[in-house]
């Protein structure tokens, strides 16, 4: 389905990083293309096949691609397009485990895709390829009989047929362990392959029904490649001698992360409009200047160059007309600072006359180099769209407080999805419907809203959810070492200590409420107050009092340091002293806020704000405190942006959460891979075959020999017997409308193991030349390499190189 990584099945990017491919992926998986208040007797197994949080007619509808189409005709002939990669290409080998999206991009415009995708991401039988493709038997074993387009051929003039078929299959099939391959889906279930009345025509018997046929021979390479373990390992990764697409390999200059493709002679579909294809490896923070510096004529964006290039658009004429621009460099001149600027340069202080002179002549250099780039960014376009990938909210099963499905479900009712979707979708004005489904995107055919099964946000349900668990306000009397998690080693070593100590409260902790007298009390609590204190706070009901008993006696987590303790106790003060409202506030006549949540840091009969966080919850003196891992590089501002908001929900709940910056270049495989992290962001890219492509995201883990889990794809560690069980199902059901009952079953069973929480499709912004045709923002549809060209009409030198 990150920005660090999407290869064709692991991905973190978009606004999460595109993900490298996991160091090891088990044979029998096949690499896709980098969260109700739910307790036993409210949700019964059988509500699960239906449940949805209602039909959102917009929400169901795909956001068009965005490619500014022009019939051939209107296309001219010749030119180079120079397409910007996120990384270059590791191997051009699609079926290893370091293939990535850059591999997947080269191998589309050169080798046999049987089938594509359109608009809508339903596989569509390739013409240029193949006669025809389809199920001639199904009893007692089921057969596809493919008829090879008479026309088509490798680039070495051989004709593609059988023997690339059976030398593909042997490769892929997991049964010839030399090969080494990433996935083998489909492949393993193929009992013979067979010639038909000559080469042209290939039949395939499956030992088991196989509903995803389409997915298979796409790519499809020559048995050159495919026929020998040492060809396959190794003869694919740098170079394709032999192709059959609308281009065919020219070169790749790894130093330079750039790969060259040339209009292929030999092509017998139309012609491609191009001379020349470059993909170039260009890191997301490069991209801005690459474009204005002419380097590039197609490259995915992010926000900030987006909104440059909306300001270019807008502001066409503000140069020449001489208006002080609103933006850049030169936005914060004003007259006053101007005249004040020369008159220091122009000083009789020598010193500081010579520094204001550089500074002016500095930031001059600054406005006429922005000015320059403002104006060749008005030679691109923004097209956009949604990208088949979506960003969803990881929680890992096996890590702390997460091993417990009701804090993971608490912490998938406490968001607030839409508003997620909105920071991200909202700014570029896209639909920001969030997502209902982990198998299938809006527009696609099955997609079915099953975020019912886990349910919609609320607060109060979640925190009852903590509370049945055991995490309440009254756990927190315990002090928990800084830094500790709970169920920490550090935490275990805290309570030994104590134990030896015979101490009684915690150093630093604060008891803030009202004494016996009724008189307030702020002090450091002895170990008589402290026990009975917290027995009081221990005795609050989920639902009512949030934070105190009847008492009025509330504890306070200590803060690490000095400055949040003030913090705090200031907080604190701001509600025991606020005053009694003015009729029509929504106050009582004595003062008490009607609604919210009761309690929180005020005196008895006080209640909070509504909305407010319950203070931090405990169990056992420990604090529940989730490590959330994000990436730090500066293409990943907006999934930080996302992680914060994620973080704000959860301490309305009372779950505390530490964010964690890694390098983008570990995140993906020292964090996610390999489980080192409590809360995540990654995308997964979208799948016309989620039966296959995403049963091992999805997957049971299982124990390996060596005492390790085997995860396959399922970076959250959280999966069920049921669900591996019905994904089987509807890998073997070739009733169509009976697989995608499967599949939503599927899907309502993902959604209530609350390891996975989809959040929003993930952006597809793309900047293009102007008067590039057939090319930008594709959606799901496979792009048609052979039509990408200038415009007739708006041609310019660039079409001519």
């Amino acid at each position: 389905m990150s920005h660090v990584g999407v290869p064709r099945g692991k991905v973190p990017h978009g606004e999460a990083p595109r993900r490298k491919a996991p160091l090891r992926t088990p044979r029998r998986s096949r690499a896709v293309h980098c969260l109700a208040f739910v307790t036993a007797g409210v949700l019964t197994l059988p509500a699960l096949a239906g449940c949805s949080s209602g039909d959102d007619p917009a929400q169901a509808t795909a956001v068009p691609q965005d490619i500014a189409p022009a019939g051939r005709d209107q296309v001219a002939d010749g030119g180079t397009v120079r397409w910007a990669l996120d990384t270059k290409p590791a191997t051009l080998n699609a079926f290893q485990a370091d293939a990535d999206a850059s591999t997947t991009r080269i191998t589309g415009a050169v080798l046999p895709s049987l089938f594509t995708l359109d608009e809508r991401g339903r596989p569509q039988r390739n013409a240029d390829y193949l006669e025809s493709a389809e199920v001639v038997e199904r009893e007692p074993k089921q057969v596809v009989l493919y008829k090879i387009n008479q026309r088509a051929v490798w680039s070495d003039g051989r004709e593609i047929g059988a023997p690339d078929f059976v030398a593909q299959w042997r490769a892929l099939n997991g049964r010839d362990t030399a090969y080494w391959t990433a996935r083998n889906a489909g492949y393993e279930r193929i009992e013979k392959i067979e010639r038909g009345a000559s080469d042209l025509e290939v039949r395939v018997t499956f030992g088991k029904p196989y509903a995803d046929w389409r997915s298979l021979f796409t790519p499809l390479y020559p048995k050159s490649v495919t026929g020998s373990p040492d060809s396959f390992n190794d003869g694919a990764r740098a170079k394709l001698k032999s192709t059959a697409g609308p281009f065919r390999f020219k070169s790749q200059d790894r130093a330079a992360g750039k790969v060259t493709l040339v209009r292929d002679p030999r092509w017998w579909g139309k012609t491609a409009k191009l001379d020349t294809l470059v993909f170039q490896a260009v890191a997301r923070d490069k991209r801005t200047a690459a474009l204005t510096a002419g380097e590039l004529d197609i490259a995915d964006v992010g926000r900030s160059t987006a909104d440059r290039m909306a300001l270019a658009a807008r502001q066409a004429g503000t140069a020449a007309k001489g208006r002080q621009p609103d933006h850049g460099p030169g936005a914060a001149v004003t007259p006053a600072s101007a005249l004040r600027s020369w008159a220091i340069a122009h000083g009789s202080a020598e010193e500081a006359a010579e520094a204001e002179q550089k500074a002016r002549k500095k930031s001059r250099e600054a406005i006429r180099k922005y000015a320059d780039e403002q104006a060749e960014l008005r030679g691109f376009s923004l097209r956009k769209s949604l990208e088949p990938a979506y960003t969803q909210l990881a929680l890992n099963g096996t890590s702390g407080p997460l091993t417990d499905d009701r804090v993971r479900r608490a912490v998938a009712r406490a968001l607030d999805r839409r508003a997620l979707a909105e920071v991200v979708l909202k700014p570029l004005g896209l639909p920001a419907h969030p997502l209902g489904s982990h198998l299938a995107l809006a527009g696609q055919e099955g997609y079915t809203d099953s975020s019912g099964a886990l349910g919609n946000q609320d607060t109060q349900a979640a925190q009852a959810l903590l509370a049945d668990a055991g995490w309440t306000p009254g756990g927190a009397a315990r002090q928990t070492p800084d830094g500790a998690k709970a169920g920490s080693e550090a935490e275990r070593k805290a309570e030994k200590k104590e134990k030896n100590k015979g101490s009684g409260a915690d150093e630093g902790m604060y008891i803030v409420g009202d004494d016996e007298s009724g008189k307030r009390s702020d002090k450091k609590s002895d170990e008589k107050n402290s026990d009975k204190k917290n027995a009081d706070v221990s005795d609050s009901k989920p639902g009512g009092r949030a934070h105190g008993s009847e008492s009025g006696t509330y504890a306070l987590t200590p803060a690490p340091d000095a400055v949040l303790q003030n913090r705090a106790l200031r907080t604190q003060a701001r509600f025991v002293d606020r005053p009694k409202a003015d009729a029509g506030t929504g106050d009582s006549a004595d003062g008490r806020r009607k609604g919210g949540i009761a309690g929180a840091y005020a005196p008895l009969g006080t209640a909070a704000p509504a909305g407010a966080a319950p203070g931090p919850l405990a169990k056992d003196g420990k604090t529940l405190t989730l490590r959330f891992v994000l990436p730090a590089g500066p293409g990943s501002e907006t999934l930080r942006a996302v992680g914060g908001k994620i973080s704000q929900m959860l301490e309305r709940i009372g779950v505390r959460t530490e964010i964690s910056k890694v390098s983008d270049a570990s995140y993906f495989k020292d964090h996610i891979a390999s489980g080192d992290y409590d809360l995540a962001l990654y995308s997964w890219p979208a799948t016309p075959y989620p039966a296959t492509d995403a049963r091992p995201i999805f997957a049971k883990p299982e124990p390996a020999a060596d005492g390790s889990l085997l995860v396959e794809q399922n970076y959250t560690r959280v999966g069920t017997d049921h669900i591996d069980q019905l994904f089987d199902q509807a890998m073997a059901e070739l009733d169509e409308e009976a697989a995608r009952d499967l599949l939503k079953r599927t899907d309502a069973r993902i959604w209530a193991a609350a390891g996975s929480i989809p959040l929003f499709q993930r952006p597809e912004v793309v900047a293009v030349r102007s008067n590039l045709a057939n090319a930008g923002a594709f959606g799901f549809a496979t792009p048609r390499y052979q039509d990408i060209g200038f415009k007739k009409a708006e041609t310019d030198d660039r079409s001519k190189k």
